[in-house]
């Protein structure tokens, strides 16, 4: 739900920039709220942390004791297979995006994102 109220936090508070922290497993149930920050220029960097896995949902099952047992089942709970690019969907939106692969890149993708108006996403693997 990061992206719906990164957008609703900027509207709120028009004029200040807003960083969406997100997971790149549950980014894939609200994505398309970039678009609406590309439609109404909203100040909003949306950081993805980009592990390849629905993470949450492989620790509540864990937790109730229904680990996924076989490939078939672990499988479900995967990103790989297709490859996600966030930056190709963030772009396909409208929102400018760049994947960095360490802390230097981070800092000078935030900075420009921060300088640039309107929105942008930052892929971060991890």
């Amino acid at each position: 739900m990061g992206p719906p109220l990164a957008t609703g936090a900027a509207v709120a508070a028009a004029g200040r920039q807003v960083v969406c922290l997100q997971a790149d497993g549950s980014a894939m149930y609200t994505f398309q709220a970039l678009w609406t920050q590309a439609r109404e220029g909203l100040d909003v960097t949306t950081i993805v942390l980009s592990n390849r896995s629905y993470a949450i949902l492989n620790l509540e099952l864990h937790r109730v004791g229904a680990d996924a047992g076989g490939p078939r089942a672990r499988r479900l709970l995967d990103l790989t297979d297709p490859e996600l690019d966030f930056c190709d969907l963030a772009r396909g939106m409208g929102v400018p995006a760049r994947r960095v692969e360490n802390a230097e890149d981070l800092t000078d993708a935030l900075a420009q994102s921060y300088a640039t108006p309107g929105p942008a996403l930052i892929e971060v693997p991890l």
